[in-house]
């Protein structure tokens, strides 16, 4: 019998337990409420013309040109996302990629009774952000947290326009921190398990507090409860440059870099595979004047540690132009301390895409000519970046031909190597021609896609 009062007791604890430990629900409708108000709907009417697209030696001019009298005229393409009230006399934050080559922007308060027409303040294609502003006072705001505080598994919630369907509000949590998945050069992402849907992009991601801490930017298209957010603590780094300035002001060091393997640390007499190795110098660059060469190995910044090369980019990219910074090399088995100052990242783009490069060159076996992209080519063909090597021709019995590379393609990645110059890309193929096989990361007319290329022996 007292057996069987205290086995009636522990379980009477037990449950008893359970309910003190369980915690209420979080208040996901005042947090709605609160925030929805600040969180507006973005329409943009971009002009797309097909004939910047179609040569004049393509087979499909031709083929419009014989049997339609000529290539389709320009036409508007409308897109649909998201932003949210950034100050009170009408800055909107939102992704650059909604309003990406805009013309006509419409910004629609909560509840539609309300619409606007926006300037473009600034764009940032670098990390995806946007600034409108539209002409309106008073109006409610939504506060940026800084996102190095959140931490993994803290709910949050976001509010936006997926397929248009106007404030619509979907809960989760913060899935990971830093996430890389090669939008850019400075990707930091949130990673979240909210819903996120086209349409969302540039609303906020809030906290339980309804405080901003990253803007919808992307999702995995084959995937669920897997989307992307930009950390607020880079918005409103980016934002506020965007309204002082326009544009946003990088440190720039000249350089291409690449991540050091456990073999690469062997070949280079480094005690670990850590530090980012410089591939090559740009002539007259802020590193070519301080007397960096390719193959170095930068090992610290200013006295910190650098991991790998996406890890040095970030920094510099968050220091202003014009200041010195000190960079701890690794060079032909000696240690060296260098003195660097720091050039204007958007000036050189700019420099770049007004000069162009100065040849092309072929390379071999594939038959395809190449070029660094200019930013000028860059936006001819409808892309938001830069960064690659444009294919100038493509020989029709090489073997890029054969396995579907075509002219106007912009290859961003060979063999999983950030490919900006020819000498990369040469690198990058004579890795893979020990594995007989060329893994390339093409942008084909906004479209990114990967394609293989057997290489034959």
């Amino acid at each position: 019998m007292f057996i069987k009062r205290l086995a009636i007791f522990f379980v009477f604890v037990f449950f008893t337990g359970a309910a003190t430990v369980s915690a209420a629900p979080p208040d996901f409708v005042r947090i709605a409420d609160k925030a929805a108000s600040a969180v507006v709907n973005i329409s943009a009417v971009k002009l797309v013309d097909p004939a910047q697209k179609l040569s004049e030696d393509s087979p499909l001019h031709e083929f419009f040109e014989r049997f339609f009298g000529g290539v389709p005229r320009p036409r508007e393409q409308k897109s649909l996302g998201s932003g949210f009230i950034w100050s009170e006399d009408g800055y909107i934050v939102t992704n650059n990629h909604v309003v990406a080559k805009a013309e006509q922007i419409k910004v629609n308060l909560q509840g539609g009774k309300e619409t606007f027409d926006a300037e473009i303040v600034g764009q940032d294609s670098a990390t995806d952000l946007a600034l409108l502003k539209i002409e309106a006072e008073g109006l409610p705001t939504l506060n940026l947290k800084g996102s190095k505080e959140i931490q993994t598994g803290e709910w949050v919630l976001a509010i936006g326009n997926p397929f248009g369907l106007k404030y619509t509000v979907t809960a989760g949590i913060i899935s990971a921190k830093g996430r890389v998945i090669g939008a850019g050069p400075y990707d930091d992402f949130l990673q979240t398990d909210a819903s996120i849907n086209p349409g969302n992009s540039g609303g906020p991601l809030l906290n339980l507090e309804g405080e901003v801490v990253g803007i919808n930017t992307a999702i995995v298209a084959a995937g669920q409860g897997i989307g992307f957010a930009v950390p607020s603590s880079i918005v409103k780094e980016v934002v506020t440059q965007l309204k002082q300035y326009k544009r946003v002001k990088r440190g720039w060091l000249g350089i291409t870099l690449q991540d050091i393997d456990e073999q690469m640390a062997t070949a280079l007499d480094l005690e670990e595979a850590a530090g980012a190795l410089v591939a090559s110098v740009q002539p007259q660059s802020p590193a070519d004047r301080a007397g960096i060469r390719s193959g170095s190995v930068i090992k610290e910044l200013n006295g910190q540690k650098i991991e790998d090369s996406r890890e040095i980019t970030r920094k510099i990219g968050d220091l202003p132009p014009g200041e010195e910074v000190s960079l701890t090399l690794w060079h032909e088995g000696k240690s060296q301390e260098v003195e660097v100052t720091l050039g204007d990242r958007g000036e050189a783009l700019q420099e770049e895409a007004i000069q162009g490069p100065s040849q092309d060159e072929e390379s071999g076996a594939l038959g395809i000519q190449l070029k660094p992209l200019t930013m000028r080519e860059a936006q001819s063909l409808g892309l938001e970046s830069d960064q690659g090597l444009l294919v100038v021709n493509v020989h029709p019995q090489g073997l890029a031909a054969e396995n579907g590379l075509e002219r106007g393609d912009v290859i961003l990645e060979a063999n999983n190597m950030n490919v900006n110059q020819i000498s990369e890309f040469k690198q990058a193929l004579q890795k893979a021609e020990k594995k007989g096989v060329l893994l390339l990361h093409i942008n084909r007319q906004g479209q990114k896609s990967f394609l293989t290329i057997p290489l034959k022996q």
